[in-house]
């Protein structure tokens, strides 16, 4: 094999697959890289067996063939070489020669031969959307997913088309975040669950632009293709939880509120309530709803904190409790000025919702009883 390349063009195809190669495992050609050639270009592959990402880039390809190196040594090499051409080849005892200017590496290799082949996926549905679209509608629900494997059909976000819209929940038990958008042509409905750790680095990976990604699942494998990269994962298989069915359809209070203004409130309050003296302790924060205004406040052995917002509200009075850090992540990933949040009582779920008629998401979030003071 002999090849020569553009460091920045190798580096942004090494910084998308080593997002596959597995943090632990027992097999050390997992931890490698595959490198392949074909015509004038390069194919880099990482597979942990659940997550497999394929990239290909342009490059001077003089000699075919095929390798696989240890990801971390190979990776850091390139990254500190010089900004120039790289030259790679491989030698008659199977070291990989990296070259550019006057560096020169050698590094051992494995055999290609052993490394797994990415699932070969016979694609069933599949849709198309702007890579800006999916990045944002993961960002929106990815903080929702669950870290508990003990509920492994909660570690994923649920994928549904229904009615030509996309929807995309994360669940964790303890809240849940919804988005919607339109799609642009006619799908067929499915619905599929992706694992939240194969959305993450899909989300490092794809860029904040109108062009587009095509998703496409089969019975129990999902592939994310772009211009030149393809990341194939395995789906979570159980039955997701009906969100419809326990997203509250009637409320006893709602407050209409500025989102930045809540939002700075509770940063402040939980200063208190998540305090570095008692760190084994986490208090929840209690609302206190008023005509006209909100009180939020956290009292405990390290201190109080009282803040007061002034509201448009209707309904009953009421106190809830809740966990400032619930709140605070929906909060950071809506752009709308303003927000209403709806309750029912003490011991019903909260929802935050868009003032728009036509408003693409929802999230709940489900109280802490407060102790008696």
């Amino acid at each position: 094999m002999k090849i020569i390349c553009e460091k920045e063009k190798l580096i942004k195809g090494i910084n998308s697959v080593i997002r596959g190669v597995p943090t632990r495992t027992t097999l050390p050609i997992l931890e490698g890289i595959l490198i392949q050639t074909n015509k004038n270009e390069i194919k880099l592959t990482t597979y942990d067996l659940e997550l497999g990402i394929e990239y290909i880039l342009e490059a001077n390809v003089e000699e075919e063939g095929s390798i696989v190196v240890n990801s971390i040594m190979f990776s850091e090499i390139i990254r500190k070489l010089p900004n120039s051409d790289i030259k790679i080849t491989v030698n008659n005892q199977n070291l990989l020669i990296i070259e550019c200017e006057g560096s020169v590496y050698k590094l051992s290799t494995m055999n290609p031969e052993e490394f797994p082949e990415l699932p070969k996926i016979n694609i069933e549905k599949s849709l198309k959307t702007e890579q800006k679209t999916l990045k944002e509608m993961i960002r929106k629900t990815i903080f929702a997913v669950s870290q508990e494997e003990n509920r492994p059909i909660f570690t994923g976000c649920l994928f549904e088309v229904v009615d030509n819209k996309i929807n995309v929940v994360g669940i964790d038990g303890s809240r849940m975040g919804w988005v919607n958008t339109n799609l642009s042509k006619k799908i067929d409905n499915f619905k599929v669950v992706i694992p939240g750790k194969t959305l993450n680095e899909v989300n490092k990976i794809i860029t904040d632009s109108y062009e587009n990604i095509m998703i496409g699942v089969s019975k129990n494998q999902a592939v994310f293709e772009m211009e030149n990269c393809k990341i194939v994962t395995r789906l979570l298989e159980g039955e997701f939880l009906n969100y419809r069915q326990v997203i509250p359809n009637q409320y006893e209070t709602k407050i209409r509120i500025n989102k930045n203004i809540l939002q700075e409130s509770l940063e402040r309050v939980s200063l208190i309530s998540s305090s570095l003296v008692e760190k084994e302790k986490k208090y929840p924060v209690k609302i206190s709803i008023e005509i006209g205004k909100i009180t939020i406040s956290c009292k405990n052995q390290t201190g109080d904190a009282k803040e007061e917002i002034y509201v448009e509200t209707e309904g009953k009075n009421l106190e809830i409790g809740v966990n400032p850090k619930y709140f605070l992540d929906a909060l950071k990933v809506i752009e709308d000025e303003e927000i209403f949040i709806e309750f029912g009582n003490s011991i019903s779920p909260c929802i935050i919702k868009s003032t728009e008629i036509e408003g693409n998401y929802i999230y709940m979030i489900l109280p802490i009883r407060m102790r008696e003071e």
